[in-house]
């Protein structure tokens, strides 16, 4: 299973750096400082996510397209057991009942990307909501014929990551807003079923992280890089 290795060329060094998002909900920006780290050049396709779980959970088959209909508990389950299998330390913990996952920010292992991860790593230094010209970069709802479709069909963006945008929207390991949604956890990116406006850097989304599961709604995996050389 070539993600497990830390120099495969599946995971992509993405520099430090800085970046300010913000939320239209309520008027408010902020800013987030990145240390340099890991991210996948893909959404997880369907046949790493059986390799490591047994399981076929997509509407639309095809081992190479983006697995979806996860859920966000699913998607860091998945971490968890290809840390695992790479002999790396998990970086969640969870607890059945009451439903709890506390996360260890230093854990050598595979984790979700966190929002401010997501959309600097999107960017790739641009600043811009968009790496380039939608139609060559991401399958969304003009273009898709109403499925997904094989990961790294589309053009790059300047850091090497495909599809970021469109295909599915991808699930980042931040809490959206407690005090008015609870454990709602965000997703970014649009998907295949997106109108354009829908496909932007800057977009955000949220919803239940155990029930929430749908067919244009998948993730990709981040590892921190101070602990590559951690085995």
């Amino acid at each position: 299973m070539n993600f497990i290795k830390p120099t495969d060329d599946q995971l992509v060094l993405i520099p430090g750096g800085e970046i300010v998002l913000r939320d239209d909900r309520i008027k408010k920006t902020w800013k987030v400082e990145l240390k340099p780290f890991l991210m996948s050049r893909y959404p997880v396709t369907q046949d790493l996510y059986f390799e490591v779980t047994n399981e076929s959970p997509s509407a639309f088959k095809g081992n190479r397209k983006p697995v979806e209909t996860v859920s966000w508990k699913e998607a860091v389950f998945f971490c968890n057991s290809l840390s695992a299998m790479a002999g790396l330390s998990s970086c969640y913990t969870m607890t059945k009942d009451p439903f709890v996952i506390s996360f260890d920010s230093n854990a050598n292992g595979y984790r979700l990307p966190s929002e401010a991860e997501w959309e600097y790593a999107c960017k790739a230094g641009t600043g811009a909501t968009r790496y380039g010209e939608l139609d060559s970069i991401a399958w969304y709802k003009a273009n898709s014929e109403e499925t997904t479709h094989d990961v790294g069909m589309k053009k790059p963006n300047d850091w090497g990551l495909y599809d970021m945008l469109g295909n599915v929207w991808e699930w980042c390991s931040n809490i959206y807003d407690e005090t008015i949604y609870g454990s709602y956890r965000i997703f970014r990116g649009g998907g295949w079923n997106d109108d354009e406006r829908g496909c932007l850097a800057t977009n955000r989304r949220r919803s239940h992280p155990v029930s929430f599961k749908i067919d244009d709604l998948g993730f990709r995996i981040a590892r921190n890089i101070d602990s590559c050389h951690a085995k």
